[in-house]
């Protein structure tokens, strides 16, 4: 295959790979702070996750409030996609390594949802502040961030009609 090719194959497979790990750790997410699975933005969620997590929920079972199946199903892909982009790199990397990647890789994923979704959350606040009532992504949003803003928002004192606990957050 020539490198052109191998290129693309692989910047496809990492897309794909990102955007669909990207929805089974947010549906993980939402299902962890028991947000509104009424929401369409859910429903979609659930709707492009169900193939794989339903059959896996029939052999792992949740521990506790842990999705354990979301988890091993997230990581496996995560695990999945780098076997996959080593070998059209042409790199031998062990098992090990690339779970410890896989691992870092979606600690790192979460992280960077709950930037995004602070930082949404703060536009919509400035833009429209009642848009989390009638807007389903904003209330979605807000779900996702309240149990990471509320310890902080009792610490973080307000300044006139500025919250700034989400900028202790980012």
């Amino acid at each position: 295959m020539s490198s052109v090719g191998a290129n693309l194959l692989s910047f496809l497979v990492d897309v794909l790979f990102n955007l669909y790990i990207a929805a089974v750790v947010l549906r993980l997410m939402l299902a962890w702070v028991r947000a509104d699975f009424y929401n369409p933005l859910s429903q979609f969620l659930v709707t492009v996750t169900s193939p794989l997590l339903v059959p896996l929920r029939r052999v792992i079972p949740p521990i506790a409030r842990l999705d354990t199946a979301s988890v091993v199903l997230a990581l496996g892909l995560k695990l999945l996609q780098l076997l996959i982009l080593s070998a059209l790199a042409g790199l031998r990397v062990g098992l090990g390594p690339l779970l410890w990647m896989s691992v870092i890789q979606l600690a790192e994923l979460v992280v960077y949802i709950y930037m995004g979704s602070i930082l949404i959350e703060v536009i919509l606040s400035w833009v429209a502040p009642a848009a989390r009532f009638h807007n389903p992504v904003a209330g979605l949003v807000h779900d996702l961030n309240e149990p990471l803003m509320r310890p902080l928002r009792r610490v973080v004192p307000t300044i006139g009609m500025v919250d700034l606990s989400p900028l202790v957050a980012l």
